[in-house]
């Protein structure tokens, strides 16, 4: 799957989440695919979902934890 498929589903689940779970399912999606989107800059992820800059440090930080837990057993095909 490419990028810019990738982030079209990203789009459609955030903004098919509950107005109290934007961010929750924003995160839940970047470690989803953090792996396909290893390459993609903060900056190139938020203008790809139309979204403010400001979320570029939420995807930071969600790459930065994904490893971590698929190491624990995070199975990331149910998310």
């Amino acid at each position: 799957m490419n990028t810019k498929d990738i982030l079209e589903r990203i789009k459609a689940a955030i903004e098919g989440a509950p107005r109290n779970g934007y961010i929750a399912e924003l995160h839940l999606q970047i470690i989803k695919y953090s792996d396909e989107l290893e390459q993609l800059t903060g900056k190139e992820f938020c203008e790809g979902l139309g979204i403010g800059p400001s979320f570029g440090t939420e995807f930071a930080k969600m790459r930065k934890i994904a490893p971590r837990l698929k190491r624990a057993n995070l199975n990331v095909n149910l998310i």
